[in-house]
């Protein structure tokens, strides 16, 4: 498969970088090429360093450097308040232009490379679209950053219409709600020891991995609208 990954440099991006090269073609998208980009796993993956905090700029550029063909997208790119997911967040101390860059880039961002991306998509015999969330977008999601949580229920929203946009070319168009995650440790390090850290409370980015291995090996007349992932301690869900 012919796979794309926005956000892919760090963290989860990352981990699904290492975890789905072996039998698969990659193309990776951050604000800068990795560090090591060249050398081991990395060097089979053709890398697009472009800035999403300026969105008009950005996705022309990804636009112009990215194959013209794809199986699979999976748009991993968020960012959220400074203090956020701190006893220290508080939404009137919120700067306007922090708060319009946010939404530039977790909201316009999406759109607008959405818009130049599906048609590629479209000429795979089983293309499909994975957008990651966050289970601060859901309803009742106990959690007060307001931005981030506007940004990403606004997701919903463009999973939702894109689904009906283009059912009958069968694009399959998947949101992944995940909970908080342990993106310090990478795949390298045992499943075990990963899921220790956070006392049950972070979600390996190993479990990731894997749903997203099962959703690529699913044949093209199913597909899952939705997935929330929260972890098991975790007592808002």
């Amino acid at each position: 498969m012919k796979i794309m990954i926005v956000g892919a440099s760090r963290g989860l991006g990352r981990a699904l970088v290492d975890g789905l090269s072996e039998g698969n073609e990659l193309v990776g998208v951050s604000r800068q090429r990795p560090a090591g980009a060249d050398a081991g796993d990395s060097a089979a993956v053709q890398w697009i360093a472009a800035d999403m905090a300026e969105p008009m700029a950005a996705v022309e550029q990804i636009a112009r450097e990215a194959p013209a063909d794809l199986d699979v997208l999976i748009y991993n790119l968020g960012v959220w308040e400074e203090k956020a997911f701190t006893d220290d967040y508080a939404f009137l101390d919120d700067g306007d232009e922090a708060i319009v860059d946010m939404i530039n880039i977790n909201i316009t961002a999406t759109i607008l490379l959405l818009k130049r991306l599906v048609p590629r998509l479209l000429a795979s015999s089983k293309p499909l679209l994975i957008l990651t969330g966050s289970t601060s977008g859901l309803r009742q999601s106990g959690r007060p950053e307001v931005a981030f949580s506007a940004s990403k229920f606004a997701l919903n929203g463009i999973a939702d219409a894109l689904r009906e946009s283009f059912r009958a070319q069968g694009l399959a168009v998947t949101a992944l709600q995940l909970g908080y995650l342990n993106t310090y440790d990478g795949l390298a390090v045992p499943l075990a020891d990963a899921a220790a850290r956070g006392e049950g409370e972070l979600i390996p980015v190993h479990d990731v991995v894997t749903v997203v291995r099962a959703l690529l090996s699913l044949s093209n007349v199913s597909f899952v609208r939705e997935l929330v992932m929260p972890a098991l301690r975790d007592e808002r869900f």
